[in-house]
């Protein structure tokens, strides 16, 4: 790992060579798909290569420390694809609610709690209705928004306070 450190071609090869299949075999197992786990080897070996001065044999052999940045980075992953949820325009006017069946299981007063809750989201501005649907049903953080959206950050912080400001009013005026 000295040698990879230090820029040696030859040292990454080398390890790729004694590794590679180790690290293939998992992402494989842990991706949808062979493309999938292929990028994500790639994706592996140039972290290891960035990271390699961090390595440090007295607190772990080679192989844990290559295997434990393979499960990170795997995780990472699926973690990051997971919570990414289709792009969608902000002219695509109210949401429905997808998987609509599994409300039907709820009680019947939750079910209209949950209605009047995304009559009320439905009815924010666009950028609002888009951050907080993105954000707290579709489990995407703000950063993400915004990359997706091409907006600033701090334009996808601020619409989301403004909506929370105005569901809250919204639902203190609404006695229900």
């Amino acid at each position: 790992m000295r040698r990879v450190a230090g820029g040696d071609e030859g040292a990454v090869g080398e390890m790729y060579d004694r590794f590679g299949t180790l690290v293939y075999r998992m992402a494989y197992q842990a991706m949808p798909t062979r493309a999938e786990a292929e990028d994500a080897v790639q994706e592996i070996f140039v972290r290891l290569w960035r990271t390699a001065e961090r390595y440090d044999p007295k607190r772990a052999a080679l192989v844990t420390w290559v295997m434990l940045i393979s499960r990170r980075h795997l995780v990472d992953k699926l973690r990051r694809s997971r919570a990414r949820i289709r792009p969608t325009s902000m002219d695509d006017g109210p949401v429905q609610i997808a998987g609509a069946g599994a409300l039907e299981s709820l009680p019947a007063e939750r079910r209209e709690r949950f209605g009047a809750l995304m009559e009320k989201i439905n009815a924010l501005p666009d950028l609002q209705r888009t951050v907080v649907i993105r954000a707290y049903l579709g489990g995407q953080t703000l950063r993400q928004i915004g990359e997706e959206m091409s907006v600033p950050l701090g334009t996808i912080k601020s619409a989301l306070s403004r909506a929370l400001v105005r569901l809250r009013e919204r639902t203190s005026e609404d006695p229900t």
